[in-house]
């Protein structure tokens, strides 16, 4: 049976599917869409992260596919329907790479209240802001709005919840009376609400017609003067026109930004040259270690679809799922 992982992939999780598969490995097959056709010709699975886009078109072109493993949660680029009609499963790393997104959460919201991490041009060229960059704020005791309350969010608020700050959160999945607001601590709240009460604001949604652009300037106009925005979940979420407005006007202290409306994100844009924003190429759920517990988890999988089930053990990703 063959495997045809095209984006990268940890080489411990490539080596234990070479073991027992037929593996395609090559991690620039994305951006050759004719070379990853003849490649998915033979393949019985296709392994890939937020580039490739599985839709008819590729699907046509892997007539005997079984399993499409997804390095990573979000599915907007697999459609999902036309893998079901053909038989196809959809195998996300669900669970494997929420530490690493809380941690940038938590991280950058730290940074971004405190507001001094961005002067270290200033001061190596001979100037000392020192007055302007006393002004910072510390974690504890400020509220953090989570929208969307699933595995990433519950995670950020224990995190946050550890440096002393009050959680809110936002899903509209979950009624004000489930289980898990007493076990979690967090308080239910509207999401106009949760906007105007959180110093910090962190979106953890999928990408749906209902949510895109949710951050438009109503929204982001209701939020507190001062406050930060942190988007780790999908590019579209928020419009980023009217955050580059909100910043560029002082309202908001600071964002950040992981995920884009485009990515790469195409020169000229109008993020570029905004105060105090952060923008980073869609790394927030990778890091070392997460890539090895999204890769170990993929490969697992999908050998286990593949050839059947395997036992029970515990896996290394299972602390943070």
């Amino acid at each position: 049976m063959n495997i045809t992982i095209c984006e990268f992939m940890d080489g411990k999780s490539v080596d234990t599917l070479r073991q027992r598969f037929d593996v395609t490995y090559d991690a620039t097959l994305v951006d050759r869409p004719q070379d990853l056709a003849r490649a998915l010709a033979g393949a019985d699975a296709l392994v890939v992260r937020n580039r490739t886009q599985v839709n008819d078109a590729l699907l046509a072109a892997a007539p005997q596919l079984r399993v499409v493993g997804r390095l990573g949660v979000g599915l907007d680029n697999i459609d999902v329907a036309a893998c079901e009609a053909r038989g196809i499963d959809v195998i996300p790393a669900t669970g494997a790479n929420a530490l690493a997104v809380a941690e940038y959460v938590i991280a950058t919201s730290m940074m971004l209240l405190r507001g001094a991490y961005l002067s270290s041009a200033a001061v190596a060229a001979g100037q000392w802001p020192r007055p302007q960059l006393s002004e910072g704020r510390e974690t504890a005791g400020k509220t953090l709005g989570l929208v969307g309350f699933g595995g990433i969010g519950r995670l950020t608020a224990q995190l946050a919840q550890a440096l002393g700050m009050r959680v809110l959160a936002y899903d509209p999945m979950l009624d004000a009376g489930v289980d898990v607001w007493r076990a979690t601590g967090a308080s239910c709240s509207s999401l106009d609400d949760l906007l105007r009460a959180a110093d910090v604001v962190s979106l953890h949604v999928p990408l749906t017609a209902s949510t895109r652009n949710l951050m438009d300037d109503s929204r982001i106009g209701l939020m507190k003067q001062g406050a930060v925005l942190v988007n780790t979940a999908r590019g579209g979420i928020v419009d980023e026109s009217a955050l580059a407005r909100a910043l560029r006007e002082g309202r908001l202290a600071g964002a950040a930004l992981d995920v884009f409306e485009r990515e790469p994100v195409p020169a000229g844009s109008n993020l570029a040259d905004v105060p105090n924003l952060v923008l980073t190429p869609h790394i927030g759920g990778v890091t070392r270690e997460s890539n090895e517990r999204v890769s170990a988890m993929i490969a697992e999988r999908v050998a286990r679809r593949l050839l059947g089930p395997t036992t029970n053990e515990e896996r290394p990703w299972q602390h943070v799922a």
